[in-house]
């Protein structure tokens, strides 16, 4: 858990990247979501150079890659346009969305694997989640909807949207990246509709519980949300790509509190450019992938 009151570091470090745009072991190329594994290990998609790639505490120069790398393609030892990897610790092993070639894979994390699984194909899939029972759920930008996946299946749960693209409680614009609470309700970046739903387990409709003031910077706005997390208090951060921030929206409230970034757009160390991916490990520190800086910030917890 992280207090209700918890406060970061305004000027980030960088963990990942940060050496221009290209595909060196030291570079990013439009980073997408991230993951953090107990030892801090970074495992970021890569989504331009096609590959998910690695960075260990401690490591500032060369990551490491551990899933593609080898050009862009649909072959199982490579990737295309990975938009998100989480990590799935029963099986030590990397679940990715693999958006060009409509797929979701799983590469384990053990040394020498040189190519992944399918778990599930024919899916335009953008953004992962994983329950504390190893549910899987999947949002879909093409179908505007997310849905949750027990591994041995193929065709998944209708969780969010369904009912066509739109504005209505019922549906969704463009969904990017999704949570799950401890009670299985679904949290979604509705980025078209610049706002983030919460769809209670086996509701036909959502809640806005951030944005949904249309496009804009204020505190009540939340303009192209991406990367999400939520904390067992029903806490919800957000990372906003237009506005280049990350906030905070407890539960019930009518607008968000500013953590990081918020500077005009940059390459400082207080600043944000396009952020996408978003995650916490264990300490509470934040992480950060921007996808028009090419790197990944911590901001320590204070």
């Amino acid at each position: 858990n992280i207090a209700a009151n918890a406060k970061w570091t305004q000027n980030g470090m960088t963990v990942a990247g940060g050496h221009g745009q290209g595909d060196a072991a030291n570079q990013l190329y439009g980073p997408h979501g991230l993951s953090v594994d107990d030892g801090q290990t970074v495992v970021i998609a890569d989504y331009g150079n096609h590959r998910i790639i690695q960075w260990k505490k401690g490591t500032t120069t060369n990551g490491q890659v551990v899933a593609g790398g080898n050009d862009q393609g649909g072959e199982l030892n490579q990737s295309n346009w990975s938009r998100h990897v989480l990590i799935d610790k029963e099986t030590d092993s990397l679940i990715i969305c693999d958006s060009g070639k409509k797929r979701v894979v799983r590469w384990s994390r053990r040394s020498g694997t040189e190519q992944g699984e399918i778990l599930i194909d024919k899916i335009g899939c953008y953004g992962l989640a994983m329950d504390d029972q190893a549910y899987l759920y999947v949002s879909s930008a093409q179908k505007h909807e997310a849905r949750l996946y027990q591994l041995s299946e193929k065709n998944g749960i209708l969780v969010a949207g369904g009912n066509g693209q739109g504005t209505s409680t019922n549906q969704l614009n463009n969904p990017h990246y999704l949570c799950v609470d401890p009670q299985q309700n679904v949290y979604v970046s509705d980025e078209g509709n610049n706002r983030v739903v919460k769809w209670s387990k086996g509701a036909k409709e959502d809640i806005v519980v951030a944005g949904g003031q249309g496009d804009g910077n204020a505190v009540t706005q939340s303009a192209y949300p991406n990367g999400l997390f939520v904390d067992a208090l029903g806490t919800l951060y957000v990372a906003e790509s237009k506005n280049d921030r990350v906030m905070r929206w407890v539960q019930g409230a009518k607008q968000g509190t500013l953590l990081v970034g918020g500077n005009s757009r940059g390459a400082e160390a207080n600043q944000l450019d396009s952020p996408l991916g978003l995650s916490f490990d264990r300490q509470g520190n934040l992480y950060v992938a921007e996808y028009g800086n090419n790197r990944v910030q911590r901001f320590s917890i204070a």
